[in-house]
Protein backbone atom coordinates (compact mmCIF):
# COMPACT_ATOMS: atom_id res chain seq x y z
CA UNK A 1 0.00 0.00 0.00
CA UNK A 2 2.08 3.50 -1.23
CA UNK A 3 1.96 6.03 1.29
CA UNK A 4 -0.50 8.95 1.40
CA UNK A 5 0.56 12.44 -0.80
CA UNK A 6 -0.52 15.93 0.25
CA UNK A 7 0.08 19.63 -0.22
CA UNK A 8 1.14 21.30 2.97
CA UNK A 9 -1.03 24.51 3.29
CA UNK A 10 0.94 26.09 6.35
CA UNK A 11 3.10 25.70 9.28
CA UNK A 12 2.30 24.74 12.81
CA UNK A 13 3.29 26.89 15.53
CA UNK A 14 5.77 24.46 16.95
CA UNK A 15 7.35 24.15 13.10
CA UNK A 16 5.15 21.32 11.28
CA UNK A 17 3.52 21.32 8.16
CA UNK A 18 -0.08 21.39 8.13
CA UNK A 19 -2.50 19.20 5.49
CA UNK A 20 -5.86 18.27 5.40
CA UNK A 21 -6.73 14.56 4.43
CA UNK A 22 -10.31 12.71 4.79
CA UNK A 23 -12.22 15.79 6.45
CA UNK A 24 -8.83 15.47 9.00
CA UNK A 25 -5.88 18.14 9.86
CA UNK A 26 -2.66 16.20 9.56
CA UNK A 27 0.66 17.52 11.33
CA UNK A 28 3.61 16.61 9.22
CA UNK A 29 7.32 16.95 10.92
CA UNK A 30 9.96 17.71 7.94
CA UNK A 31 7.80 19.16 5.85
CA UNK A 32 6.81 23.27 4.48
CA UNK A 33 4.20 25.44 3.22
CA UNK A 34 4.03 24.92 -0.45
CA UNK A 35 5.18 21.52 -1.02
CA UNK A 36 3.70 18.28 -2.02
CA UNK A 37 4.76 15.54 0.09
CA UNK A 38 4.89 11.81 0.70
CA UNK A 39 4.27 11.36 3.89
CA UNK A 40 3.66 8.08 6.99
CA UNK A 41 1.44 8.27 9.55
CA UNK A 42 2.95 8.72 12.57
CA UNK A 43 0.27 8.76 15.17
CA UNK A 44 -3.66 9.26 14.92
CA UNK A 45 -6.48 10.98 16.57
CA UNK A 46 -9.89 12.05 16.72
CA UNK A 47 -9.56 14.91 15.50
CA UNK A 48 -6.04 15.17 13.93
CA UNK A 49 -3.07 13.11 13.03
CA UNK A 50 0.65 13.53 13.30
CA UNK A 51 3.03 12.23 10.01
CA UNK A 52 6.37 12.46 9.15
CA UNK A 53 8.21 13.10 5.84
CA UNK A 54 8.63 10.40 3.34
CA UNK A 55 9.57 12.14 0.27
CA UNK A 56 9.60 15.52 -0.96
CA UNK A 57 7.95 15.24 -4.31
CA UNK A 58 8.09 19.29 -4.80
CA UNK A 59 10.08 21.21 -2.62
CA UNK A 60 9.82 25.33 -1.13
CA UNK A 61 11.98 27.80 -2.29
CA UNK A 62 11.94 28.01 1.57
CA UNK A 63 13.91 24.57 2.20
CA UNK A 64 17.55 24.91 2.81
CA UNK A 65 20.18 22.17 2.97
CA UNK A 66 20.55 21.66 7.18
CA UNK A 67 24.03 22.12 8.13
CA UNK A 68 24.34 20.09 11.09
CA UNK A 69 25.19 16.36 10.49
CA UNK A 70 22.93 15.36 13.60
CA UNK A 71 20.26 17.23 12.80
CA UNK A 72 16.98 15.02 12.26
CA UNK A 73 18.23 12.47 15.47
CA UNK A 74 19.43 15.66 17.66
CA UNK A 75 16.41 17.16 19.77
CA UNK A 76 18.77 20.34 19.71
CA UNK A 77 17.25 21.96 16.65
CA UNK A 78 13.89 21.67 14.84
CA UNK A 79 13.71 24.20 12.21
CA UNK A 80 17.61 23.38 10.20
CA UNK A 81 15.52 22.76 6.85
CA UNK A 82 13.18 26.06 7.24
CA UNK A 83 15.66 29.67 5.49
CA UNK A 84 16.24 32.22 7.77
CA UNK A 85 13.35 34.50 6.56
CA UNK A 86 10.78 31.49 7.33
CA UNK A 87 11.92 30.84 10.65
CA UNK A 88 11.85 34.55 11.18
CA UNK A 89 8.37 34.62 9.64
CA UNK A 90 7.06 32.15 11.62
CA UNK A 91 7.84 33.34 14.70
CA UNK A 92 5.52 36.60 13.97
CA UNK A 93 3.31 34.74 13.06
CA UNK A 94 3.10 32.59 16.43
CA UNK A 95 3.34 35.96 18.44
CA UNK A 96 0.13 37.62 16.60
CA UNK A 97 -1.82 34.41 16.21
CA UNK A 98 -1.38 33.89 20.05
CA UNK A 99 -2.21 37.57 20.81
CA UNK A 100 -4.96 37.60 18.71
CA UNK A 101 -6.63 34.47 19.62
CA UNK A 102 -5.79 33.96 23.08
CA UNK A 103 -5.68 37.56 24.32
CA UNK A 104 -7.89 38.84 21.77
CA UNK A 105 -5.89 41.63 21.16
CA UNK A 106 -3.63 43.27 18.42
CA UNK A 107 -0.82 45.86 18.78
CA UNK A 108 -1.08 49.22 17.00
CA UNK A 109 2.61 48.42 15.63
CA UNK A 110 4.67 45.43 15.04
CA UNK A 111 8.65 45.49 15.82
CA UNK A 112 10.92 44.48 13.22
CA UNK A 113 12.32 41.76 14.14
CA UNK A 114 15.75 41.34 16.36
CA UNK A 115 18.77 39.12 14.21
CA UNK A 116 21.61 38.31 15.22
CA UNK A 117 24.14 35.40 14.47
CA UNK A 118 22.33 32.07 13.47
CA UNK A 119 25.20 29.86 14.07
CA UNK A 120 27.83 29.49 16.82
CA UNK A 121 25.27 32.13 18.99
CA UNK A 122 24.91 29.65 22.01
CA UNK A 123 26.42 30.50 25.54
CA UNK A 124 24.85 28.32 27.86
CA UNK A 125 23.92 24.87 27.35
CA UNK A 126 22.96 21.65 29.25
CA UNK A 127 25.06 18.37 28.13
CA UNK A 128 23.91 14.97 28.86
CA UNK A 129 26.99 13.02 29.30
CA UNK A 130 27.02 8.56 28.95
CA UNK A 131 28.85 5.72 29.05
CA UNK A 132 26.81 3.05 26.41
CA UNK A 133 28.39 -0.14 26.83
CA UNK A 134 26.71 -1.45 23.44
CA UNK A 135 28.51 0.84 21.98
CA UNK A 136 31.87 1.01 23.67
CA UNK A 137 31.56 4.78 23.70
CA UNK A 138 31.13 7.90 26.10
CA UNK A 139 28.29 9.99 24.39
CA UNK A 140 27.66 13.42 24.73
CA UNK A 141 25.60 15.52 23.88
CA UNK A 142 21.58 17.11 23.62
CA UNK A 143 17.98 14.52 24.06
CA UNK A 144 17.47 12.80 20.61
CA UNK A 145 14.14 14.32 19.04
CA UNK A 146 12.32 11.81 20.45
CA UNK A 147 13.94 11.84 24.30
CA UNK A 148 14.61 8.75 25.48
CA UNK A 149 18.28 8.49 24.40
CA UNK A 150 21.42 10.90 24.05
CA UNK A 151 22.29 12.05 20.47
CA UNK A 152 25.92 11.26 20.01
CA UNK A 153 27.56 14.49 18.52
CA UNK A 154 30.64 14.91 17.30
CA UNK A 155 30.12 18.40 17.18
CA UNK A 156 27.73 21.58 17.34
CA UNK A 157 27.26 24.44 15.10
CA UNK A 158 24.60 26.22 17.31
CA UNK A 159 27.06 26.10 20.44
CA UNK A 160 29.40 28.53 20.86
CA UNK A 161 32.87 27.56 18.48
CA UNK A 162 34.78 26.96 21.88
CA UNK A 163 33.03 23.95 23.11
CA UNK A 164 30.87 23.36 19.70
CA UNK A 165 34.05 22.46 18.00
CA UNK A 166 35.68 20.93 20.78
CA UNK A 167 33.21 17.95 21.73
CA UNK A 168 35.54 15.38 20.51
CA UNK A 169 38.11 16.71 23.10
CA UNK A 170 35.72 16.88 26.18
CA UNK A 171 34.89 13.51 25.14
CA UNK A 172 38.43 11.99 25.33
CA UNK A 173 39.09 14.48 28.67
CA UNK A 174 35.97 12.58 30.26
CA UNK A 175 37.01 8.74 28.61
CA UNK A 176 40.24 9.43 30.22
CA UNK A 177 39.05 9.88 33.54
CA UNK A 178 38.27 7.10 35.86
CA UNK A 179 35.35 8.36 37.14
CA UNK A 180 33.75 8.75 33.70
CA UNK A 181 31.20 6.78 33.98
CA UNK A 182 29.88 8.85 36.85
CA UNK A 183 29.57 11.95 35.21
CA UNK A 184 26.07 12.40 33.88
CA UNK A 185 25.98 16.53 32.87
CA UNK A 186 27.94 19.59 31.88
CA UNK A 187 26.74 22.59 32.28
CA UNK A 188 28.14 25.15 29.30
CA UNK A 189 28.11 28.96 29.92
CA UNK A 190 30.47 31.61 28.39
CA UNK A 191 31.02 35.43 29.02
CA UNK A 192 33.34 37.91 27.00
CA UNK A 193 36.40 36.45 27.66
CA UNK A 194 36.09 33.42 29.41
CA UNK A 195 34.27 30.14 28.85
CA UNK A 196 33.38 27.58 32.08
CA UNK A 197 32.01 24.26 32.24
CA UNK A 198 30.59 23.09 35.14
CA UNK A 199 31.63 18.65 35.23
CA UNK A 200 28.62 16.80 37.53
CA UNK A 201 29.65 14.02 39.37
CA UNK A 202 27.99 11.37 41.06
CA UNK A 203 30.98 10.07 42.96
CA UNK A 204 34.08 11.63 44.43
CA UNK A 205 36.81 12.51 42.00
CA UNK A 206 40.13 11.01 42.49
CA UNK A 207 43.15 13.29 42.59
CA UNK A 208 44.21 12.19 39.34
CA UNK A 209 41.16 12.77 37.79
CA UNK A 210 40.98 16.52 39.41
CA UNK A 211 44.94 16.75 37.91
CA UNK A 212 43.68 16.18 34.43
CA UNK A 213 40.96 18.27 34.87
CA UNK A 214 43.10 21.02 35.76
CA UNK A 215 45.88 19.90 32.88
CA UNK A 216 42.90 20.51 30.34
CA UNK A 217 41.69 23.43 31.72
CA UNK A 218 44.95 25.85 31.45
CA UNK A 219 45.43 23.65 27.78
CA UNK A 220 42.09 24.98 26.63
CA UNK A 221 42.07 28.65 28.76
CA UNK A 222 38.52 26.76 29.91
CA UNK A 223 37.08 27.26 33.84
CA UNK A 224 36.16 24.10 35.16
CA UNK A 225 33.87 23.84 38.32
CA UNK A 226 32.83 20.79 40.03
CA UNK A 227 29.56 19.98 41.08
CA UNK A 228 28.69 17.22 43.60
CA UNK A 229 25.16 18.24 44.29
CA UNK A 230 23.26 20.75 44.34
CA UNK A 231 24.08 24.45 42.95
CA UNK A 232 25.73 25.18 46.09
CA UNK A 233 27.74 22.52 45.95
CA UNK A 234 29.79 24.06 42.88
CA UNK A 235 33.05 25.85 43.05
CA UNK A 236 35.78 26.49 40.79
CA UNK A 237 38.73 23.81 40.44
CA UNK A 238 41.92 25.97 40.47
CA UNK A 239 45.69 25.60 41.76
CA UNK A 240 45.86 26.97 45.87
CA UNK A 241 48.01 29.76 44.56
CA UNK A 242 45.66 30.89 42.56
CA UNK A 243 43.31 34.07 42.96
CA UNK A 244 41.10 33.66 40.07
CA UNK A 245 37.54 34.65 40.23
CA UNK A 246 34.84 32.80 40.44
CA UNK A 247 32.54 35.01 37.75
CA UNK A 248 32.79 35.22 34.67
CA UNK A 249 31.06 38.60 33.42
CA UNK A 250 29.26 40.31 29.87
CA UNK A 251 29.34 43.54 28.51
CA UNK A 252 26.47 46.16 27.71
CA UNK A 253 28.83 48.68 25.84
CA UNK A 254 26.18 50.91 25.09
CA UNK A 255 25.36 51.75 28.85
CA UNK A 256 29.10 51.01 29.82
CA UNK A 257 28.02 48.42 32.07
CA UNK A 258 29.90 44.84 33.07
CA UNK A 259 27.56 42.74 34.34
CA UNK A 260 29.38 39.81 36.28
CA UNK A 261 27.71 35.56 36.92
CA UNK A 262 27.91 32.82 37.92
CA UNK A 263 28.01 29.67 35.33
CA UNK A 264 24.74 28.75 37.56
CA UNK A 265 23.20 31.58 37.13
CA UNK A 266 20.03 32.04 35.07
CA UNK A 267 21.33 34.96 31.69
CA UNK A 268 20.33 34.75 28.15
CA UNK A 269 21.90 31.92 26.13
CA UNK A 270 22.52 34.29 23.28
CA UNK A 271 24.35 37.93 24.19
CA UNK A 272 24.12 39.40 21.00
CA UNK A 273 20.58 39.01 20.82
CA UNK A 274 20.58 40.13 24.49
CA UNK A 275 22.39 43.42 23.70
CA UNK A 276 19.66 44.44 21.19
CA UNK A 277 17.12 43.73 23.45
CA UNK A 278 17.97 45.57 26.46
CA UNK A 279 18.97 48.29 24.24
CA UNK A 280 15.36 48.04 22.97
CA UNK A 281 13.30 47.27 25.94
CA UNK A 282 15.21 51.08 27.37
CA UNK A 283 14.04 52.49 24.29
CA UNK A 284 10.79 51.58 24.33
CA UNK A 285 10.39 52.85 28.15
CA UNK A 286 10.79 56.38 27.59
CA UNK A 287 12.92 57.10 30.62
CA UNK A 288 12.75 60.14 31.66
CA UNK A 289 15.29 61.40 34.47
CA UNK A 290 13.12 62.05 37.14
CA UNK A 291 11.44 58.02 36.26
CA UNK A 292 10.70 55.87 39.28
CA UNK A 293 11.03 52.36 37.71
CA UNK A 294 10.48 48.59 38.84
CA UNK A 295 11.79 45.50 37.13
CA UNK A 296 10.18 42.19 38.22
CA UNK A 297 12.26 39.28 37.61
CA UNK A 298 15.31 41.37 37.35
CA UNK A 299 18.09 38.36 37.99
CA UNK A 300 21.38 39.48 38.08
CA UNK A 301 20.00 43.25 36.46
CA UNK A 302 20.10 42.85 32.96
CA UNK A 303 17.29 45.60 32.42
CA UNK A 304 17.75 47.26 36.20
CA UNK A 305 21.32 48.78 35.89
CA UNK A 306 20.85 50.16 32.05
CA UNK A 307 17.80 51.40 33.16
CA UNK A 308 19.34 53.18 35.89
CA UNK A 309 21.59 55.31 34.04
CA UNK A 310 18.79 57.24 33.06
CA UNK A 311 16.15 57.32 35.84
CA UNK A 312 16.14 58.63 38.94
CA UNK A 313 15.21 55.61 41.12
CA UNK A 314 14.98 52.17 39.70
CA UNK A 315 13.72 48.79 42.16
CA UNK A 316 14.93 45.02 41.08
CA UNK A 317 12.30 42.17 42.53
CA UNK A 318 13.51 39.21 42.01
CA UNK A 319 12.51 35.06 43.51
CA UNK A 320 16.17 33.85 43.70
CA UNK A 321 18.01 35.28 46.74
CA UNK A 322 21.12 34.21 44.83
CA UNK A 323 20.40 36.61 42.04
CA UNK A 324 19.00 39.58 44.37
CA UNK A 325 22.82 38.92 45.71
CA UNK A 326 24.41 39.06 42.25
CA UNK A 327 22.29 42.38 41.05
CA UNK A 328 23.53 43.94 44.46
CA UNK A 329 27.11 43.01 43.68
CA UNK A 330 26.36 44.06 40.01
CA UNK A 331 25.37 47.67 40.88
CA UNK A 332 28.15 48.00 43.54
CA UNK A 333 30.70 47.03 40.60
CA UNK A 334 28.76 49.54 38.52
CA UNK A 335 29.25 52.69 40.84
CA UNK A 336 25.09 52.37 40.79
CA UNK A 337 23.88 53.97 44.21
CA UNK A 338 20.30 54.52 43.25
CA UNK A 339 19.16 51.03 42.55
CA UNK A 340 17.67 49.21 44.94
CA UNK A 341 16.99 45.72 45.25
CA UNK A 342 14.63 43.00 46.71
CA UNK A 343 13.97 39.37 46.85
CA UNK A 344 10.27 38.22 46.71
CA UNK A 345 7.75 35.65 45.39
CA UNK A 346 5.99 37.29 42.49
CA UNK A 347 3.46 34.90 42.47
CA UNK A 348 2.74 35.48 45.92
CA UNK A 349 1.06 38.12 48.23
CA UNK A 350 3.08 41.51 47.58
CA UNK A 351 1.23 44.51 49.19
CA UNK A 352 2.89 44.21 52.34
CA UNK A 353 6.43 44.24 50.56
CA UNK A 354 8.52 47.69 51.34
CA UNK A 355 8.74 48.57 47.30
CA UNK A 356 5.01 48.09 46.63
CA UNK A 357 3.96 51.41 45.41
CA UNK A 358 3.99 53.89 42.47
CA UNK A 359 5.89 53.82 39.45
CA UNK A 360 6.06 55.79 36.68
CA UNK A 361 7.59 52.71 34.15
CA UNK A 362 7.45 49.00 34.79
CA UNK A 363 9.42 46.28 33.27
CA UNK A 364 8.14 42.56 33.36
CA UNK A 365 10.61 39.52 32.30
CA UNK A 366 8.80 36.85 34.05
CA UNK A 367 9.50 33.18 33.00
CA UNK A 368 7.28 30.84 30.61
CA UNK A 369 4.54 31.09 33.17
CA UNK A 370 4.73 34.48 32.63
CA UNK A 371 3.02 36.90 35.37
CA UNK A 372 -0.47 36.45 36.01
CA UNK A 373 -0.33 36.53 39.38
CA UNK A 374 1.49 39.20 39.72
CA UNK A 375 -0.57 41.74 37.56
CA UNK A 376 -4.06 40.27 39.20
CA UNK A 377 -2.80 41.08 42.65
CA UNK A 378 -1.22 45.11 41.24
CA UNK A 379 -3.63 47.49 39.83
CA UNK A 380 -0.81 49.08 37.44
CA UNK A 381 -0.81 52.95 37.34
CA UNK A 382 2.49 52.63 35.55
CA UNK A 383 2.30 55.12 32.15
CA UNK A 384 4.25 52.31 30.44
CA UNK A 385 4.95 48.87 30.78
CA UNK A 386 7.40 47.04 28.66
CA UNK A 387 6.83 43.09 28.89
CA UNK A 388 10.26 40.59 27.62
CA UNK A 389 8.06 37.27 27.29
CA UNK A 390 9.93 33.77 25.96
CA UNK A 391 6.37 32.28 25.71
CA UNK A 392 3.70 33.92 23.49
CA UNK A 393 0.59 32.12 24.96
CA UNK A 394 1.27 33.08 28.45
CA UNK A 395 1.88 37.23 27.21
CA UNK A 396 -1.21 36.77 25.51
CA UNK A 397 -2.99 35.92 28.25
CA UNK A 398 -1.58 38.51 30.36
CA UNK A 399 -1.87 41.30 28.22
CA UNK A 400 -5.97 40.32 27.77
CA UNK A 401 -5.89 41.19 31.67
CA UNK A 402 -3.70 44.53 31.20
CA UNK A 403 -5.85 45.82 28.38
CA UNK A 404 -9.42 44.70 29.72
CA UNK A 405 -9.09 44.96 33.13
CA UNK A 406 -6.40 47.41 33.55
CA UNK A 407 -7.08 49.91 30.61
CA UNK A 408 -4.05 49.63 28.86
CA UNK A 409 -3.02 49.34 25.46
CA UNK A 410 -1.04 47.14 23.44
CA UNK A 411 1.33 49.65 21.69
CA UNK A 412 3.84 47.23 20.09
CA UNK A 413 4.89 43.91 19.68
CA UNK A 414 8.02 42.06 18.11
CA UNK A 415 9.99 38.99 17.81
CA UNK A 416 13.77 38.68 18.65
CA UNK A 417 15.81 35.77 17.23
CA UNK A 418 17.30 34.28 20.40
CA UNK A 419 16.96 30.58 19.97
CA UNK A 420 17.66 30.36 15.69
CA UNK A 421 16.77 27.00 14.08
CA UNK A 422 14.15 26.45 16.79
CA UNK A 423 10.68 26.87 17.32
CA UNK A 424 11.14 29.04 20.79
CA UNK A 425 9.42 32.28 20.14
CA UNK A 426 11.23 35.27 22.18
CA UNK A 427 9.36 38.60 22.14
CA UNK A 428 8.59 42.21 23.43
CA UNK A 429 5.53 44.14 24.01
CA UNK A 430 4.63 47.87 24.93
CA UNK A 431 1.56 48.50 26.61
CA UNK A 432 0.76 52.39 27.39
CA UNK A 433 -1.96 54.32 29.51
Amino acid sequence: MSNPIVEITALSHEGRGIAHLDNKTVFIEGALPNEKVEFIYTKKHRHFDEGRVEKILEASSERVQPRCPHYGVCGGCSQQHFSHALQIQNKQKVLLDSLNHIGKVNPQYVLPPLLGPEWGYRHKARLGVKYVEKKQKLLIGFREKQGRYLADLNSCDVLHPAIGKEIESLRSLLWGLKKYRAIPQLEVAIGDEMIALVVRHLEPLPEEDIQKLLIFSKEKNIKIYLQSAGTESVFLLKNEASDEEDYLFYRLPEFDLTLFFHPMDFTQVNPAINRQLVALAVHLLELKSSDRVIDFFCGLGNFTLPIARTASQVVGVEGAKVMVERACMNAERNAIHHASFYTANLMGALSHEPWFGHYDKVLLDPPRTGAIELIQQISFTAERIVYVSCNPATLARDAAHLVQHQGYQLTHAGVMDMFPHTSHVESIAVFQK
